[in-house]
This record gives C-alpha cells, structure tokens and sequence, in this order.
C-alpha cells in the first residue's frame, strides 16, 4: 500500500539520511544552521545534522528546540488547552484554521510532543515545493505533498488520491495529520471551512459518509495569535485582490514563511476542540451530500470559532471598526495605544486609499469577535 502513495508521502526513516546529505550541502545551508544553532560552527551542525537517524530524532533534537527559541524569541508565550480529552494512542486528523503558513502545524508538533503524543503529519502544498531544499526539509518532517491546480478531471483524481491517503494514513498507520480547513490561510479574520475539504475526506468511503468521517477521528483544532501573522501583508493583498486576481510575486510565499516566523506574534494559544462524534454526524438533518457536507464544515467553524482565544487586540479593533467603546472593558488605554502604533505601519504604502486599507486591517483582528457564539 505505501508504493500507492510514493508521490505523496514524507521520507521514510530510511531515506532520511540521504535527503539530510543533500540539505547540508545545499549552498543556503549555512544560513540555516546558523539560524538554528547560532551558537555552533557550520561543520559541526553539518556532521550533526547527518547523523540524524530518524523523523522522530529529528523533531526532537533540532525542530524541537528549533520550536522552543521562536517561542522565546517571537512570543510573549505559546499556551494550548484541550489535549488532555485526546488518547495518546490513537491517531486524528486535526482540522485546523490556517493563520500562518508554517507556525501552525510547527506549534502543534511542539504540543503533541511535549504532552506524550506521537507528532502528526502535515500537508505540504505542491506550490511551496519550488526547490529541492524545500521539498527535502518538508518531508524530511513529516510533511506530505497536496497537488495544487489542474483541470476539473485531474482536481478530482488528485482529491481522490489524498482523500485515500488520509484515510490509509490515519486507520492503517496510525498516524495523525494537519490539514488546513480550507485551501490557504484565513487573511480576512473569518475562519471558514471550505465543505470541498468535508468532502474529499469522505471521497474514500462512498458508502457510509458519517463512518468516513468518524473512521478519520476528526479533531477541530483553533490557533491564535496575538498578533497576527502576517498582517501587514495580508492587508495589502485583500486591498489589491478587491480590483482583481492576486497574483503572487516569485519569492513571496517564502517571504511569508520567513515573515511570519521572525516577527512578534504576542502570545499565541491552541485549542484542541471535541472531537466530532458519530452521534452528533448521524443527528445531521440533511443527508444529501452536498447538505452533510455543509453542515459538518459548519460545526467544524463552531468550534474553531468557540475555541480562538480572544485578545485585546480584536476588541480594539472592533471598536475602532465600528467607531464605538462597545467592548472597552476589556482592553486598557495603553493597549489601545500600542495596537494604534502598530497600524501606523500602514502608512508606508501611500499608493493605496489610507481609509479602505485601515478597514481591512481592523476586520483582520475584528473578525473573530464577530464570529463568536457569545461575546
């Protein structure tokens, strides 16, 4: 069953240390070595790095501590709650939110580690494997290729395929696996599940979608930052999507990777929401397809939205959205203050109209409190 899956999957422990070779010799290696262990000679972290033996001594000699500096250096700490209902020896799959492109999955390898569970795979878009580097350090950690485009016929071989991976990966490997709940990083504040994800889950049992679903142990999962990763260039991208198709410039999605790793996120917590049970699938009154489908992303939404820890920031951003001091019992003057001094980064872009880009902005860290249940 594994060759089924070749194209897809991470590195085997017994590939591993051929694709470690490779990313020591890569000419950008020594600014990677020197990012992770600045405090170690190149040639040392080289011979370190190539006798690494296996995914698991990786993530927990290099990743790991990796993980550990960027929460002490980016964070004002990285809390996480509801893992505690999850058995260390079963395998989910964790639909997640999507704010940041590398911190999320990266955040939740540390949680699972460091509470007794095995680390999760994670999906690896086709579009962010530009090189040989990428690709080798993506699945030299777990991740897995998901194929981006193609025409109608190849979208629905391609989901079908993951579809069948996930599955096999989950029921038969017993491993769990990081997915995003839509394709893309929420950058408007409005996390939404996109009910073609429920759907390609379900691709690979035809016969019973509510048994599709609950075979895949499906775990909602709500990351939040304090300050959004990203922000800035998330609201430059939804103000020039407004006139038409953004199109990326060559470079920028490792930009954002960068960006969002090296700046301040404040403090960042994970929720791990209930798992989505049989009972509550089968209770679902639409049974049609497209129906279950949409219902199962809205109780995936629910619970994300539930779970995203609210800062002062989105209450800020909320008053000043809408002009009023609704919620200015839950944020000080000084906060307010701070968070108007970060939104003067917006004026170094004088191209752009000043009133519609503040609005964007303000609704990237508004929008979670307009979602939720109650406030």
């Amino acid at each position: 069953m594994e060759n089924k899956f070749d194209d897809l999957r991470p590195y085997t422990d017994a590939e591993l240390p051929a694709a470690l070779g490779r990313i020591t010799e890569d000419g950008h290696f020594p600014d990677i070595a020197s990012y992770i262990f600045p405090d170690r000679p190149v040639e040392e972290v080289r011979a370190f790095i190539r006798g690494i033996r296996s995914t698991l001594e990786l993530q927990l000699r290099v990743m790991k501590p990796l993980t550990e500096r960027i929460i002490h250096d980016t964070t004002d700490g990285f809390t996480f709650s509801g893992i505690e209902a999850l058995d260390t020896s079963s395998a989910y799959l964790f639909v997640s939110n999507h704010r940041d492109i590398m911190l999320d999955s990266t955040l939740l390898q540390y949680a699972l580690l460091t509470s007794g569970h095995n680390s999760s795979e994670i999906t690896f878009g086709s579009n962010l494997m530009s090189s040989q580097l990428l690709i080798d350090i993506g699945k030299s950690n777990k991740m897995f290729k998901v194929i981006r485009g193609g025409n109608i016929k190849d979208l629905y071989n391609n989901s079908m395929h993951l579809s069948e991976y996930i599955r096999y990966t989950v029921t038969q490997k017993h491993s769990s696996i990081w997915i995003a709940q839509r394709g893309g990083r929420t950058k408007d504040g409005n996390d939404v599940t996109d009910k073609g994800i429920v759907n390609m889950f379900c691709m690979s049992r035809r016969d019973d979608m509510v048994l599709a679903l609950s075979e895949l142990n499906v775990v909602p999962l709500s990351i939040s930052y304090e300050w959004e990763p990203c922000d800035v260039l998330k609201a430059l991208e939804l103000y020039v999507s407004r006139s038409g198709p953004y199109l990326k410039k060559p470079g920028e999605d490792l930009h954002s990777i960068l960006t969002g790793i090296t700046q301040r996120k404040g403090r960042v917590h994970m929720h791990f929401c209930a798992q989505l049970t049989e009972d509550e699938l089968r209770a679902v009154p639409d049974m049609s397809r497209n129906g279950f489908c949409a219902a199962v992303a809205g109780m995936i939404d629910r619970r994300i939205r539930d779970g995203f820890m609210l800062r002062p920031n989105n209450f800020i951003a909320h008053d000043m959205l809408s002009s009023s001091h609704r919620f200015a019992d839950r944020y000080s003057a000084q906060e307010r203050k701070v968070f108007e001094e970060h939104l003067r980064a917006l004026d170094g872009y004088p191209g752009y109209d000043s009133r519609t880009l503040r609005d964007i902005f303000l609704r990237i860290y508004a929008g979670p409190v307009d979602n939720r249940s109650s406030v």
